[in-house]
């Protein structure tokens, strides 16, 4: 009695071995052909790869230093409530906020933080090491609980490949069970150490000192350059390959053809050399014609003829890949690439970049600083507060984009003249410029007496500063 195959078991079986067949580095399940193997690529990509590519490759550097550039356009500011911190009028910063930001100035905390967020872009993660004024080795737990600002230190941005985890917690009544326990913190283990003139450093840390930066927070996310990177060996075979056919053909090792009549013999003597030495000697001529473009080739019974390589315009498989790279990373090419084909075009390219990275603050970073943030009240060298990140919207007009705005609106009451009515006001003119609204004696500077005119005039150089 023969078993019967339940048909949506079939479909799918049949499928499977369908997919595998064709795309054996994807769907490597019994598969003849291993794409991956067949084109060259690693079947996974560590943290070697994206290091010598973000290293070796511009366009991997450049999508990842655009990213961090664009999302870190200016620094944020640290705000114990919500509100515009860009210290206008009344929004002035508090005494605790001007500490605060001094302090992240002495230390340059800010642009440690870019260059973890670059790190971490590069590989699965980077790790923030914490150095504090606590007397305490780096791989002993912190129990300070009321530190001040004067306890942090120094902010440590570490490469994935510098830091892993030496010990992992696997009790399971622990409340950090599954977490590291323990991280061993290795300076050469990235990089050139050989041209530094101290010797590297190598210790354990303790988790309390080590915040992982990641786009997820966790130590499993993926490198930003890992679904792009097929597309990165892709360029770099296409741009290795053109430059090498084009010398190639510039300067090709010539053919040699030796003529029905010629003499061995003859040969040998002329050249100094034995008959069975001429294929040396032959070569070594060959060489020396090779060294240079303006060398003559001297031949005896023998007629030289090149082999010219036909190379296709290498522009059409370089678009493709690169059109791939760009979109693994949500990149519009013209950001990622620098071309420039019109200004429309252009503007949406930057408008659309702009709400990616904006995206990606809210999400990704905006996350990993509240985690710096909460780590240092914990050791308190931050009050509790409910603390806000703010930061220049980077959809915001430029200031001939507001201009242009004004101009509009007022284009607009003018045409409203004859009707007696404004549409829009001065105020909401000068918001949209980005200027706080005008007192009444700024307004009427005409009546006002020698008095205002100067509080007026001190008052408008205060706002351009």
């Amino acid at each position: 009695m023969n078993a019967q195959i339940p048909a949506r078991s079939f479909l799918a079986n049949a499928a499977a071995r369908t997919w595998a067949s064709m795309f054996g580095g994807v769907f490597n399940t019994n598969a003849k052909h291993n794409h991956y193997k067949d084109f060259g690529f690693p079947d996974q990509v560590t943290f070697t790869h994206t290091y010598a590519a973000y290293n070796r490759n511009g366009l991997a550097r450049a999508a990842v230093n655009k990213t961090v550039e664009k999302t870190w356009q200016d620094q944020p500011f640290l705000l114990e409530k919500e509100r515009d911190g860009s210290q206008k009028g009344k929004t002035a910063e508090t005494s605790l906020e001007k500490d605060i930001r001094q302090r992240f100035s002495d230390l340059r905390v800010w642009a440690r933080l870019a260059e973890a967020d670059r790190r971490g872009m590069v590989g699965r993660y980077c790790a923030v090491i914490l150095r504090l004024a606590d007397g305490q080795m780096f791989d002993k737990p912190v129990t300070m609980t009321n530190g001040g600002l004067e306890k942090l230190i120094e902010v440590i941005p570490a490469w994935e490949g510098q830091i892993t985890v030496s010990e992992w917690d696997e009790d399971q009544s622990s409340e950090s069970y599954g977490l590291p326990k323990m991280y061993q913190f290795t300076e050469s283990a990235v990089g050139d150490s050989k041209n530094t003139n101290r010797t590297a450093r190598q210790f354990l840390i303790h988790p309390d000192r080590v915040i992982v930066w990641s786009a997820d927070g966790t130590l499993d996310a993926r490198s930003a350059l890992e679904p792009g990177f097929n597309d990165l060996v892709t360029l770099e075979k296409i741009i290795g390959a053109g430059g090498e056919g084009f010398w190639k053909n510039a300067k090709s090792a010539p053919v040699l053809e030796a003529q029905d009549n010629i003499n061995i013999q003859a040969m040998a003597q002329a050249m100094g050399v034995k008959p069975d030495e001429i294929a040396d000697k032959m070569s070594e001529q060959v060489e020396d014609w090779q060294k240079g473009f303006d060398q003559l080739l001297m031949l005896q019974g023998m007629q030289a003829k090149t082999l010219n390589v036909t190379l296709p315009s290498p522009e059409h498989f370089f678009l493709i890949a690169l059109q791939s790279f760009a979109a693994s990373n949500s990149i519009p090419l013209k950001i990622l690439a620098g071309s420039q084909t019109g200004e429309r075009a252009s503007t949406e390219d930057a408008d659309e970049w702009a709400r990616t990275c904006m995206s990606r603050r809210a999400n990704q970073t905006v996350p990993n600083i509240m985690l710096f943030v909460n780590r240092l009240e914990r050791f308190g060298i931050l009050p509790e507060r409910d603390w806000f990140i703010d930061w220049t919207d980077l959809l915001d007009p430029s200031p001939n984009e507001r201009l242009e705005r004004i101009e509009r609106m007022a284009n607009v009451n003018d045409k409203m003249h004859a009707t007696s009515e404004w549409i829009f006001t001065p105020e909401e003119m000068r918001a949209e410029g980005g200027y706080e609204p005008l007192s009444d004696a700024e307004k009427y500077l005409d009546d006002a007496t020698d008095g205002e005119v100067d509080a007026a005039s001190q008052s408008q150089a205060d706002e351009v500063e």
